[in-house]
């Protein structure tokens, strides 16, 4: 079953035009990364979808029904959770409190705060404490565990290793392993190439606002994947 379907999309903002004719598919239980260098418009893909920015022409499809641009909210309940670029940790909530956030829209599934807490024991150690005031690895964890509290069918991750330090992403992609072995599906857009290794079945590069390639990552090289990123 296909969890998502763009269909020739072009979207920008204004009148610029960023997408150019995308087309992408993530299935059920399946792990997906899109790649490219900075500037190409991996992160218009997700604003496309949550109606940041405009789609000029095209289909956003979630499971075979065609919907108008989703906003953050509405994304979740429609089992899509979106874990920004930069977090966007609740200034003035706790730990706790930006969880729960999570699972405001009433999904019914297997992620508690428990469960999140047990993925993230830094998270319960800290669960009254300011979400802001944690490092910037923490906060990511704690956005991950937000977008899980929804009880999602697709995590969408925008650049988590963004800014973290590389023990820190180390430790992101073991949790994000674990999170892939549950059958949850995800789209990753990320550049390191590591993480996507780690995390992702199958890849799409995109080059200046288009498609260019895609493929399965198994087998693989890190050296490869470098070798396939066009600018």
């Amino acid at each position: 079953m296909k969890l998502l379907t763009l269909t020739d999309v072009n979207a920008g903002y204004g009148r610029s035009r960023v997408l150019h004719g995308v087309c992408l598919d993530v299935a059920a239980h399946e792990r997906v990364a899109i790649l490219g260098r900075n500037g190409v418009g991996k992160t218009t893909i997700v604003n496309t979808m949550l109606g940041i920015a405009t789609l000029h022409s095209g289909q956003v499809v979630l499971r075979g029904k065609t919907h108008a641009p989703l906003r953050h909210f509405h994304a979740a309940r429609s089992g899509i959770a979106v874990v920004p670029q930069g977090r966007r940790i609740v200034p003035g909530l706790t730990v706790r409190e930006n969880l729960l956030l999570g699972a405001a829209v009433n999904r019914k599934g297997p992620w508690t705060m428990e469960r999140v807490f047990d993925m993230y024991p830094i998270l319960r150690e800290r669960a009254d404490m300011a979400g802001t005031a944690m490092s910037g690895g923490q906060q990511q964890m704690l956005a991950i565990g937000r977008g899980l509290m929804s009880n999602p069918d697709l995590l969408v991750l925008d650049e988590p290793s963004e800014g973290l330090a590389p023990v820190v992403v180390d430790e992101l992609g073991v949790s994000l392993a674990r999170l892939a072995e549950t059958g949850t599906s995800v789209l990753l857009i990320e550049q390191n190439y590591g993480l996507i290794q780690r995390v992702a079945e199958s890849y799409c590069i995109l080059s200046k606002g288009a498609v260019v390639e895609t493929g399965l990552l198994a087998g693989l090289s890190i050296e490869a994947l470098k070798r396939h990123v066009t600018v």
